[in-house]
């Protein structure tokens, strides 16, 4: 019940339906204007992700790989007896 009552109470900060987010509006024109000076990528999607996100994209990555490696030292272990 408490977790419906703060949601309905964040619910009121949502901006409307087809409404951009006063949030949104300088970094959406930040990465048209700026992505080819800044990386001399023509693709802007491709600005974002493989130059501007690329630490962020590695550390998930990182984080994946850690994973399946614990993983697979945990099952891959022998006990002797």
């Amino acid at each position: 019940m408490f977790l419906g009552l703060i949601l309905i109470f964040a619910e009121k900060d949502i901006p409307e339906f087809g409404k951009q987010s006063i949030v949104h509006e300088n970094i959406n024109k930040t990465y048209i204007e700026e992505s080819y000076k800044k990386t001399h990528t023509k693709n802007v999607v491709t600005a974002v992700l493989a130059d501007w996100r690329s630490i962020d994209t590695f550390g998930e990555t990182m984080v994946i790989f850690v994973a399946g490696m614990a993983i697979l030292l945990i099952l891959g272990t022998k006990k002797i007896s």
